[in-house]
């Protein structure tokens, strides 16, 4: 799957990742390859992605997620 992490500001993350996990605004929840369509908010928390090599941790202060065809774009503000 191919996650893009942005800001206003900037590009935070785009590359390949195995899985996601995001605070959504009523729980979390995990994209995993193959994911249905979806559009989602997102709360305060913190963003988990794991690659190929390592797992990372993103605070953020909330933002909107879309999955389409393996292709995840978050769009965020940075806590």
């Amino acid at each position: 799957m191919l996650l893009e992490i942005v800001s206003p500001e900037k590009i935070f993350f785009k590359g390949e990742v195995e899985k996601i996990t995001l605070p959504g605004t009523k729980a979390l929840f995990t994209i995993l390859n193959n994911h249905a369509p979806m559009i989602s908010s997102l709360r305060k928390g913190i963003i988990r992605y794991k690659t190929k090599e390592k797992e990372e941790e993103l605070p953020v202060d909330g933002g909107f997620i879309e999955v389409s065809e393996n292709l995840i774009t978050v769009c965020l503000d940075i806590a």
